[in-house]
């Protein structure tokens, strides 16, 4: 049996979950979410618990079992709660600027760089060097942040870039000078 894929989901409360057939609508009081689920595997609920149940041990069942329960519950963690991912900008003149709901980031380039949203998401700065991507789904959160770290990516000889907040960057050391006495 799947560790994770047997572990019921608690709703908290504001939260709705309506299963019709293969298709989740989750609401709360951040937005709603819908997704189709593989059609396999059963969803239902169990007085404040959703319990994710397959029909048998074969090998798709099983991978699926676990996935299903995963994204029901970052569905209703999302529209609890919500998402967020952070960037660090490292490197001097490198500055991010927010003008309406677009960022606005000076990476070095001879040109500005203007990032826009994807629907549903939000971009915050802090200060001139920190973006919060934050958002009721999971996914569309990582790939924004994914996106805006894409542009410019942390080097690996000076440490100049966009990082993920706590992300370590290894520095590399350059070339060695000219060994004394070799032509």
């Amino acid at each position: 049996m799947s560790r994770i894929g047997k572990l019921p989901i608690p709703i908290p409360a504001g939260v709705t979950v309506n299963i019709a057939g293969d298709n989740v609508t989750v609401k709360g009081p951040k937005g709603e979410l819908k997704r189709t689920m593989p059609a396999e595997i059963k969803i239902a609920m169990e007085g404040t618990n959703a319990v994710v149940t397959r029909p048998s041990d074969d090998k798709k069942h099983r991978a699926f079992h676990g996935l299903t329960r995963t994204l029901l519950a970052n569905m209703v963690e999302g529209v609890s709660k919500g998402f967020e991912k952070s960037l660090d900008i490292v490197g001097v003149g490198y500055r991010a600027e927010k003008t309406g709901d677009k960022l606005t980031l000076r990476l070095g380039f001879s040109h500005q760089v203007e990032v826009i949203p994807m629907p549903g998401l939000t971009l915050g700065v802090e200060g001139n060097n920190k973006i919060k991507v934050s958002g009721i789904n999971k996914e569309d959160v990582g790939q924004m942040a994914a996106k805006i770290r894409a542009l410019k990516p942390p080097d690996h000889y000076k440490g100049k870039g966009i990082r993920y907040t706590g992300e370590k960057v290894r520095i590399k050391p350059g070339k060695t000078g000219k060994v004394v006495g070799r032509q």
